[in-house]
């Protein structure tokens, strides 16, 4: 008998993931999230178009100026789902008992709950690189938001 439920404890544990690992096996987080932070900490003024581009990727949208100079745009925008629930319960064999707290007869005794809730929030995230005529990054700007 406690072999049998060492066992079956062992298959229910390595069996399942944290919400953790399943959020790491999605195709968007193994992709590099573009982020402030990522901007900031890789594009400098004097950099050139291919090295924006190795650090950022391609932009959404390219456009020249009056004077031919290129702007690069970089818009992003993500949506972030998450949910947390939690259910429990307590069981036990045949005979009288208490389920949702009333007394029952010759079905065992239990009682449960479930809670839950859920969020979603939106994210933006525009930069803007503008280059010289030598295809040099200029000026850099960007803005985020949040709702």
């Amino acid at each position: 008998m406690r072999k049998t439920s060492l066992i079956l404890v062992l298959m229910l544990v390595s069996g399942c993931m944290t919400a953790a690992e399943h959020q790491q096996t999605l195709h968007s987080k193994r992709e590099r999230e573009m982020t402030v932070g990522i901007v900031q900490k890789e594009i400098r003024v004097g950099m050139s178009q291919v090295e924006v581009a190795e650090a950022l990727g391609s932009p959404n949208i390219v456009t020249k100026d009056s004077e031919g100079n290129e702007s690069w745009i970089y818009d992003k925008i993500a949506t972030e789902i998450s949910y947390s629930r939690d259910a429990g319960g307590i069981g036990v064999g045949a005979g009288a008992g208490i389920e949702n707290w009333r007394m029952i007869l010759g079905g065992g005794a239990g009682y449960s709950k479930s809670a839950g809730a859920a969020a979603q929030t939106q994210k933006t995230l525009t930069v803007v690189i503008k280059f010289d005529a030598m295809g040099l990054v200029k000026t850099l700007s960007y803005h985020s938001s949040t709702f």
